[in-house]
């Protein structure tokens, strides 16, 4: 077995009108977030980014398309420790977002996630099981919040 590496990426996709991508997870029915996925190896984390919202969404965007945050969250690893190797206890999780046109059905993967839905900024952080999604989202909600206003 090959083990998942401790790297990931978390990535917001929303609309200019802040809404806001979820999926529900198929391991973890009822817990909601955006896509996530680990870095493979020889990947950098754009091209991780890419394939990760490829696969869970069927969303196809260019490495341009995707905003680096330069922020990284480590946290400790408590839904999936098995995939990890041993005494593997700790992720690293770089944050991007990717603003597409307009609200639209996506294509999951049936094997990762359940079902999607779209909500407004506030109530998709709500809805988030991991506070380093909810905090992610609550972020760009303030950026943007913020940039309206000026």
């Amino acid at each position: 077995m090959s083990f998942k590496i401790p790297i990931s990426v978390l990535v917001i996709i929303h609309t200019p009108e802040l809404q806001i991508l979820l999926l529900e997870r198929a391991r973890h029915p009822g817990l909601w977030q955006s896509v996530t996925g680990s870095q493979e190896t020889g990947e950098n984390l754009i091209d991780t980014a890419r394939r990760e919202v490829a696969e869970e969404t069927g969303i196809l965007a260019s490495a341009a398309d995707f905003r680096p945050w330069n922020l990284t969250n480590n946290f400790r690893i408590t839904l999936t420790p098995e995939r990890f190797a041993p005494g593997t206890r700790y992720n690293r999780e770089h944050v991007f977002d990717l603003c597409v046109p307009r609200v639209s059905v996506v294509t999951l993967a049936a094997d990762e996630h359940l079902a999607y839905r779209w909500l407004p900024w506030r109530e998709a952080a709500a809805a988030c099981f991991s506070w380093s999604n909810r905090d992610a989202i609550l972020m760009l909600g303030l950026e943007k919040s913020s940039a309206a206003d000026n």
